[in-house]
């Protein structure tokens, strides 16, 4: 197979696993309307907030998790293809925001895109997870994190001169941030749910 006939099988392979979300599969379970409830987003942080920390953190992992699988399976997949890696994690990120069995309504990617970064540069994620604990334990808002690493990872990819690396995690990046407008908004008028709170349960589902 000619190394560019691969890629359209790459963004396949990525987006199918990307678009596993264990958030719904979980909310169903419990008998949880995910899409009703905190932020209506069928993620970790909601998770959090209508099922408890244990939920949310099963969500993340697997969440993080198949980044990391789509960034290291394609790479062991098609070894001689150029970014094969980055794509698969773009499209993963991408196939979390759109599932396509879900009417193209999907969480918002931030899980995901950790995993990418950890398996992209690992150095960078453990800076990274440091300043996004720190910033979320000041501001107590999740997406304060989400907006570092988004922003961060490809800056610095091109700081460092890894250009195709940077302009195909700004597709990523920019798709995340849009779906984090309303939250941003929230943020500013007062409204967001905060980490904390979420967190004792306040917002739970009984």
């Amino acid at each position: 197979m000619n190394q560019y006939c691969a890629y359209p099988l790459i963004v396949l392979i990525g987006y199918l696993l990307g678009s596993l979300n264990l958030a719904l599969l979980l909310a169903k379970r419990k008998g949880v309307d995910i899409r009703a409830g905190g932020s209506g987003n069928p993620g970790a942080s909601n998770a959090v907030t209508l099922m408890g920390w244990k939920a949310g953190a099963l969500v993340a992992l697997h969440d993080i998790g198949k980044g990391i699988l789509a960034v290291w399976l394609c790479a062991k997949l098609f070894p001689s293809v150029p970014f094969s890696g980055a794509v698969a994690g773009v499209a993963c990120v991408l196939g979390h925001i759109f599932p396509f069995y879900q009417h193209f309504r999907g969480g918002k990617g931030f899980a995901t895109y950790l995993g990418i970064t950890l398996m992209l540069n690992w150095k960078f994620f453990l800076c990274l997870l440091a300043a996004i604990a720190i910033l979320v334990l000041i501001t107590d808002y999740i997406v304060v994190g989400t907006m570092t690493t988004v922003v961060s990872f490809p800056v610095y990819c091109a700081v460092t001169r890894h250009y195709v690396l940077a302009l195909l995690l700004c597709v990523a990046s920019l798709v995340i941030i849009y779906k984090h407008r309303a939250n941003l908004v929230r943020i500013y008028h007062g409204t967001e749910i905060k980490v904390r709170a979420a967190g004792k349960g306040k917002y739970r589902v009984k």
